[in-house]
Order: C-alpha cells, then sequence, then structure tokens
C-alpha cells in the first residue's frame, strides 16, 4: 500500500502537465496561523530549509510540496543519467525540466516565483507553485501550503487581506478528499486556535483533521502541554502531535534540520518522557504517510468514476469540435445539407434536439395559425365600430333622394364590405409571425443541431444572411397574396352563398311582415289597388311629420346616439318662427339633437345587422381557412423546398471555400486544450487500472 501515494503524485504530474484542477487529488492541507510554525513544520518533514523565512506574512501563493522517497539504487542511477551531484533534489512546474541540487537556490526560486505573481507588497495569490523534492530521507507525501491567517493588514496589504487568506484556505480543504493538518502554537489557548475553528467548518466530524502542537520548548515556566497532547482540552479524532521548531536563533546559524529533530527527541525523553514516542516530527511524517495512504485508498474509487466522467465528456467535447478540415470542399458541402436537413425536420418535428421548455419550429407555427390566429379572427366582433346611426345612414344614403320602399342592398353590401376589410389587419400579422417563427428555427438549427457551424462562425454568418435574405423575399409574395385573399371576398358579395340563404329569407320574410301591416292599417275608404302607392307616400308623409328634416340632421350627429337597446331620445323644443319679411336659411335653422326611431327604422336596422353578421361569419370562416394554406404555400414550404439549392448556389463556389471555413480564432486552441484533457485522464485511468492490477487497491 505504500506505492499508493506515488501513484498520487503521478495522477498529480499528469494533471499538472495540463494546467487542471478538475480532479480533486487527495493531498495534506496545512492551515495554521501567521508565524504559528507552519514552515518549520514543512521542514522538518523535507529535511532542508526550502521555504522563505521572515517577519508578517511570508507564504503568500499555496506550495503545492510533493516528498518522493527514493531508494539508494535508484538515487545513484537518476543521478548519473542526469549528471546530477548529490543524492537529493527538486524540481519545479514552472522551469519544466531544470533540477536543483542547491537547496539554497530552491527558496530563492520560491521568493522569486512567488513575487513575480504576487508582487513585492505583501499581496497574496491563489496560482499555486508546484514544488517535488526527491530524497532518501523523506516519506511520500502530498503536502500544500497556505499562507497563515491574519487579522490586522501591514504596509500595503489590503484592507481584506484577512477574508481573501481564508478564501484561499478554504478553496483547498473543502476538497473532501484533502487532509487537513491543523498547525497551532503551544504557547497560545488551543480553545481559541483559528486552524482548529476553520477545519471544523468544513470537517465537522473531525474524520479527516490532524492536528500538530508546535513550539513546545516555548511555554511558560511551569506549565507544559500535556493535556493538550492527551486530548483533553479539545480531542481531535486523527490525534494531536506535538513538535519542536527551530528558533530563529537556530536558522540564523544556519542549524541543520537533522540537528534540529536529534534536539527535539532529546527534548521530548526529558520533558514528556511517556508520549515522546508518539510525538516530534518523525513520528508527524510516519502518521501523515500512513493517513494519506488510508485516505488515497478510501478516495480512489470515486477518484476512477470522476475520471472516467470526465473522460467521456471531453470525448464528447473534442467530436464536438471536430477535426482539421482536409477537404474544404467536401466538408462545406456537408455543412450545408445538414443545415438545410435539420431546418427543414424542426419545421415538420422530426428534429434530433427537441425543446422541451417552448414551442419551437412546426409546432409554434401550428399553434400561430389555430391559436392565435384563430382567436384573434374569433374576438372580432361582426359589428365592431358599426353603430345604428351608421346603418341607417347607409340606408338612407343608397335610397338617394326618394323615400325608400324596401331596405336597399346597396347598403348591406356598403357596410358588409366595411366590416370585411377588417380582417386584413390580422391576417397578415399571421404572417409576420410565422415568418418571425422562421427566423428563430436558424438561430435553433445553429445552437441545437449543427454545432459543427460554431467552427466556423463566416459560413454561420453566411448561412443564416442567405436564409434570411430567403424568407425577407418571401415576405412580401405572401403578404400580397394574403392581400388578395381579402381583396376577393370585397370584390364579390355573393348572397347566393348556400349558408347565406337563411339570412336571405329572414330578409324577405321580415319585408313580407312589413306590407301586410301595412295593407292592414289602410283605411277602407282606400282602394287595395293603390295601397302599394299611398301607403309609401302616407308613410312618408307621416315619417317627416316626426321630426323632418331637422330631425334627421340631429340624429347624424356622431355620439349622440343611446344605447343600442334604448331607441328613445329626448328633443329639444322646436325652433320659433322667423320674423316677417327675413329670408330663411334651413340649414341654419337650430335643431334637436336626436330623435325616436321609427318602427320601420328599428326593423330595417335590425335586418341590415342580422344580413353583415350573417355574412361576416362566413367570410371570416373562409379568411380563417385560406390565410394558414396561402402563409404554407407562399413561405413555409417554398423555403423548405429552396433552402438546400439556394444556400449551394450563394455559397459552394470555390472562391468562397477559405473563408468560409476560416475557424474561430479559440477553436483550434480549444481543441488542443480538449486534446491534452482527454490524454491527461486516459492516462490517468491507465495509473488507476495498474493499482488493481497489482492488487494495491
Amino acid at each position: 500500500m505504500e506505492a499508493l501515494i506515488p501513484v498520487i503524485n503521478k495522477l498529480q504530474d499528469v494533471f499538472n502537465t495540463v494546467g487542471a484542477d478538475i480532479i480533486q487529488l487527495p493531498q495534506i492541507v496545512v492551515v495554521g496561523t501567521q508565524s504559528s510554525g507552519k514552515s518549520s513544520v514543512l521542514e522538518s518533514l523535507v529535511g532542508r530549509d526550502i521555504l522563505p523565512r521572515g517577519t508578517g506574512i511570508v507564504t503568500r501563493r499555496p506550495l503545492i510540496l510533493q516528498l518522493v522517497h527514493i531508494d539508494s539504487e535508484d538515487c545513484r542511477k537518476t543521478s548519473e543519467e542526469n549528471g546530477i551531484d548529490g543524492e537529493e533534489w527538486g524540481k519545479f512546474l514552472h522551469t519544466k525540466n531544470k533540477i536543483y541540487t542547491d537547496f539554497e537556490e530552491i527558496r530563492q526560486e520560491v521568493e522569486a516565483e512567488t513575487e513575480r505573481i504576487s508582487g513585492n507588497n505583501k499581496g497574496i495569490s491563489d496560482e499555486p507553485i508546484h514544488l517535488k523534492i526527491f530524497s532518501p530521507y523523506v516519506v511520500n507525501l502530498t503536502l500544500v501550503d497556505l499562507p497563515g491567517i491574519t487579522k490586522v493588514p501591514v504596509g500595503d496589504q489590503p484592507k481584506d487581506i484577512e477574508l481573501q487568506i481564508k478564501e484561499l484556505i478554504f478553496k483547498y480543504i473543502s476538497n473532501p478528499n484533502s487532509i487537513i493538518l491543523a498547525v497551532t502554537a503551544a504557547n497560545t489557548d488551543m480553545a481559541t486556535s483559528e486552524a482548529l475553528k476553520v477545519a471544523r467548518e468544513f470537517d465537522p466530524d473531525g474524520r479527516r483533521t490532524l492536528a500538530v502542537v508546535t513550539k513546545l520548548d516555548l511555554m511558560d515556566a511551569g506549565t507544559d502541554a500535556m493535556d493538550v497532547l492527551m486530548g483533553r482540552v479539545i480531542p481531535v479524532k486523527l490525534g494531536i502531535i506535538g513538535v519542536v521548531n527551530r528558533s530563529q536563533l537556530d536558522i540564523n546559524q544556519k542549524k541543520l534540520v537533522a540537528d534540529s529533530i536529534r534536539d527535539e527527541y532529546a527534548y521530548l525523553q526529558k520533558k514528556y518522557p511517556s508520549l515522546a514516542n508518539r510525538n516530534g516530527t518523525k513520528h508527524l511524517a510516519r502518521t501523515l504517510n500512513r493517513l494519506l495512504m488510508h485516505h488515497i485508498r478510501d478516495c480512489l474509487p470515486e477518484l476512477k468514476t470522476r475520471i472516467n466522467v470526465l473522460a467521456a465528456q471531453y470525448q464528447s467535447l473534442l467530436s464536438g469540435y471536430g477535426e482539421p478540415v482536409d477537404d474544404k470542399s467536401s466538408t462545406l458541402l456537408q455543412l450545408i445539407t445538414k443545415f438545410a436537413a435539420e431546418y427543414c425536420h424542426t419545421i415538420e418535428g422530426t428534429a434530433k434536439y427537441i425543446e422541451t421548455t417552448e414551442l419551437c419550429g412546426g409546432a409554434r407555427i401550428c399553434y400561430i395559425f389555430h391559436e392565435t390566429f384563430g382567436r384573434t379572427l374569433e374576438s372580432v366582433d361582426p359589428l365592431g365600430g358599426l353603430t345604428t346611426i351608421d346603418v341607417l345612414t347607409a340606408i338612407r344614403n343608397a335610397t338617394g333622394p326618394r323615400p325608400a320602399l324596401f331596405v336597399p342592398e346597396v347598403s348591406f353590401e356598403l357596410l358588409v364590405k366595411r366590416q370585411v376589410k377588417r380582417l386584413e389587419d390580422p391576417s397578415l400579422r399571421c404572417v409576420e409571425l410565422v415568418h418571425e417563427e422562421m427566423q428563430r428555427i436558424i438561430q435553433h438549427c445553429s445552437n441545437y443541431s449543427t454545432q459543427e457551424l460554431l467552427r466556423f462562425p463566416k459560413l454561420h454568418d453566411a448561412i443564416v444572411e442567405v436564409v434570411t435574405s430567403l424568407l425577407r423575399k418571401r415576405l412580401p409574395v405572401t403578404n400580397e397574396m394574403v392581400h388578395n385573399l381579402v381583396a376577393i371576398e370585397l370584390a364579390y358579395i355573393n348572397t347566393k352563398h348556400p349558408d347565406f340563404a337563411d339570412a336571405c329569407g329572414l330578409m324577405n320574410n321580415n319585408i313580407e311582415e312589413q306590407r301586410r301591416n301595412r295593407m292592414r292599417d289602410l283605411p277602407s275608404a282606400v282602394p287595395r289597388d293603390k295601397a302599394a302607392a299611398g301607403g309609401s307616400q302616407s308613410g312618408n308623409v307621416g315619417e317627416q311629420s316626426d321630426g323632418g328634416t331637422g330631425n334627421w340632421r340631429g340624429m347624424l350627429r356622431k355620439g349622440e346616439e343611446g344605447p343600442a337597446g334604448d331607441r328613445a331620445m329626448l328633443q329639444h323644443p322646436r325652433p320659433a318662427s322667423p320674423q316677417r319679411g327675413h329670408a330663411v336659411n334651413l340649414l341654419d335653422v337650430p335643431v334637436p339633437v336626436s330623435r325616436r326611431l321609427s318602427a320601420r327604422e328599428q326593423r330595417d336596422c335590425e335586418v341590415i345587422e342580422r344580413l353583415i353578421k350573417s355574412y361576416f361569419l362566413i367570410v371570416r370562416k373562409n379568411i380563417q381557412d385560406s390565410v394558414p394554406k396561402a402563409v404554407m404555400h407562399f413561405l413555409v414550404n417554398h423555403v423548405k423546398d429552396c433552402l438546400q439549392s439556394e444556400l449551394v448556389g450563394q455559397l459552394y463556389k470555390t472562391g468562397l471555400l477559405d473563408d468560409l471555413l476560416t475557424e474561430s480564432e479559440d477553436m483550434a486552441q480549444r481543441r488542443t486544450e480538449a486534446a491534452d484533457m482527454l490524454k491527461a485522464l486516459q492516462k490517468a485511468s491507465q495509473v488507476i487500472a495498474e493499482i488493481r492490477e497489482t492488487h494495491l487497491w
């Protein structure tokens, strides 16, 4: 099982090559307050001085430190192959294959790389530094050193430095595959440990937290850390390990880490003899190694699943990006044909990608025809905008100077044309809505059906332009046809229409009833053969006697008529007689505002209104049926039939091949990145497969 940690190191190397952080690998995250001794603990584990030193915040970028144990034989072979003088060396990810044998140079490189990204104003950065140490004196570990928690900004540090550091810490310890190494100084109160407080936020059960108590030798005289190390103050499930750090004087005097570890062991034997074997740097290294191995073993199944899922996703992504174009002529024709097919399939409802959130394509066109357009027509009132005064005025105007004996048909035709004309605007709006939906289908096909077009933005724009132009050319043709459909209905009012026969019969019966009523009301002295003429004259005279010309003008004044169901209107008193000897202008004579309609006028208006409504419903039914058919023939079907040939004719030209098939600037880069990531994931999958074969897992 010892070989599990090198496997994780291999996986880390694999993902470092593509600069990806999509896999959360098992690692040990070191957390603590500023100057709590975190860096000293790490250097003790390495056995070398590799980290920057100083006052204030020193660690300003995450340092991912991989310790790789190599035996003496492997060390000798590697040294000979690479011309290395020594048995320990280091490598940075950002310096590629450069090998560092001087650990002072490693420390300087860490400082330089920190300032390169974070600057020299004590600011921090979340971009990590990757360092790998090869040595026969280390155990296999992967550790992350983070900036120390601080409360007060100093110098040029931003005011929210505490928040920035905590967010950076949270980013790493929120990884469920990480082990949290909470570092606290022994000369501080364990109950107020910031490191343990932060650890408990993301590991409330403590299943992946190990506490380290540093600076045991700096406690106040007369006190010790026995209760803390025994877990009596703050219990920690994975344990509490105490260590003794090098003092600043030791560091200044270049005291070796190995000498410091020996002094640490002697101190523990003297001060804590019963706990000496369970504390100290060597015990900490062994414990971390053991915990990390068991943690890796527990994480591997989920890690394997995650890698396989990502590999499938990147394979699909790479397929979407497509291969570099070799045969441009064939590729262009293929893309044009596929787009045209997908456009037609979207209209027909047979597209591969079907919307589930809204109506699209042919389904929306159907909705426009039968819901939007149909309901709009049904909402048009056959008598809308037509008042009784309008009807009566049309009847009077159609009779000329002679009073009418019957209701004139000309008045009906005049009024019904006016009402039928109101169906034209909804019909043209129906054409507009269908045109807009066919425009939307272009974007739908680009986004869902033919993602290959995203590789070639110029080809995509050209296709959109061709289809838009085709739709634009068909719009006036379709509008003209719909206009003609309404004009056809207006051109000939077919009063012999079968559905209109009942309405005509109603009008005839009404006229006959009027004739019988007049005959019944005639005086007995009037001969029946003169009834028609006499009745007409009598009716006209009587009608004039009801109000004369002045009353008719008053009735025509707009807005003065009463409700439809109440024909009785108040009248003003008649004007006084003109003075003798003065000329009279009848048009200047004051007139009543309105008058009561006669029974005949009321019947005539009702007949005309019924006829208008009956004929309007017939025409509306025709329009509701013929407009969708016209739109389908002149717009939808024509575009479907001509789209392929239009695209080929406009775009399939030798001179346009290179320009149209020019990839977007970032497409080649994204394809390369996806290919590298897929290769890394496949390699990682092979590494995990090797673990199973060697029975390590």
